[in-house]
């Protein structure tokens, strides 16, 4: 364990550390047939040296022992590391990051004006810390890492989604042949599209309300639980239940309660995402002033199948209190990753 007072990056000192990155990357691209299209991808990067933020340094230091890290018993007991200071904000440029990813993309004309594309994209983001700026850079994000141990911080990143499909298309109706110029204007120009989405979930750390361990910090969110290997704990969620989402059945006390668990971070995986996005055009071109100008009429439709995507529970994350009982809310699911339907209209015009 290093000590603070030689560590790197605590306030009112420097480091000579740089962060690196080193990215490598590899892609084919072939026209299958007329008017269709593959390419595939290998996208990947290795960081080092990265910023790892710490919203408050000056903590109790734990013991390391067979079991894990143990803080002084009983909770409390300990003493800070500086006792003349309040918070102490720090950065440590010993952070890692590794990204790999298999990129997948495919187009395809299929003729009377109707086009698609689809990309999908297999990644994975490990790190030890995901901010840059603060500790708590994204709303899933454990603000005070273990600074003193930043390998117990290895696991996904925060922004880490496993699988991203996304399909969209074009369909443009043509111009119909008609004796009337009311009816070759009323249905020239109109056109149909559409976007899909389908993404799995971010990662979350469950954890302990309030100073379990005793680490006598503003910033008392570095406890985690014990994962149990129980039976139907091959899953850590419940798949499609808001009330109650995390499987709290799957995760116990320490003992002693001063005992950091053995969950890793972001070990839970939030909701994922579906979501189709639908638009009508209807272009009109007023030749008397331009062959360019064009008086668009839009009709977009925002998540039209008004399918539920809900968020991950961050605001209920935490499964037990201080003193190591259950919270009945634990795993409450209160917010959505997106809007009910919305329906906008609008003139948009091009010149």
């Amino acid at each position: 364990m290093r000590h603070p007072l030689s560590a790197c990056g605590l306030v009112g000192q420097f480091c000579k550390a740089k962060p690196v990155h080193f990215w490598r990357a590899a892609k084919a691209q072939r026209e299958i047939a007329k008017d269709f299209s593959l390419r595939l991808g290998y996208v990947g990067s290795r960081g080092v040296h990265q910023p790892l933020r710490v919203e408050d340094a000056d903590i109790v230091l734990p013991t390391l022992t067979s079991q894990g890290y143990l803080w002084p018993s009983p909770a409390g007991s300990g003493t800070r590391l500086n006792l003349n200071t309040g918070r102490l904000t720090a950065v440590f440029w010993e952070g890692n990051s590794f990204y790999d990813a298999l990129q997948v993309q495919v187009k395809k004309k299929f003729g009377l004006g109707l086009q698609m594309e689809g990309s999908y994209t297999w990644g994975k983001t490990i790190d030890t810390s995901s901010g840059s700026l603060v500790g708590d850079e994204y709303s899933n994000s454990i603000s005070s890492p273990l600074w003193f141990d930043s390998k117990r911080n290895r696991g996904w990143a925060d922004f880490n989604v496993a699988h991203n499909l996304e399909v969209n298309y074009t369909w443009d109706l043509g111009t119909p042949k008609l004796a009337s110029a009311f009816g070759s204007w009323a249905l020239d120009g109109w056109q149909l599209g559409g976007v899909f989405e389908a993404s799995t979930g971010v990662p979350f750390t469950p954890g302990f309300a309030g100073d379990a361990l005793g680490v006598k910090s503003t910033d008392p969110n570095i406890d985690v639980p014990n994962l149990s290997g129980g039976s139907g704990c091959g899953s850590l969620v419940n798949s499609g239940n808001p009330n109650h989402y995390i499987r709290t059945q799957c995760f116990t006390v320490p003992n002693p309660i001063t005992l950091r668990g053995n969950l890793g971070r972001n070990t839970v995986i939030g909701p994922g995402l579906l979501n189709l996005d639908f638009s009508v055009i209807k272009n009109n071109y007023v030749k008397r002033i331009s062959d360019a100008f064009n008086l668009q009429f839009r009709a977009e439709f925002f998540n039209i199948l008004n399918r539920t995507n809900f968020a991950p529970p961050l605001d209920n994350r935490n499964i037990f209190d201080s003193g190591g009982h259950s919270i009945a809310s634990a795993g409450l699911i209160t917010s959505t990753q997106t809007p009910s339907r919305q329906i906008q209209f609008a003139i948009k015009v091009i010149w």
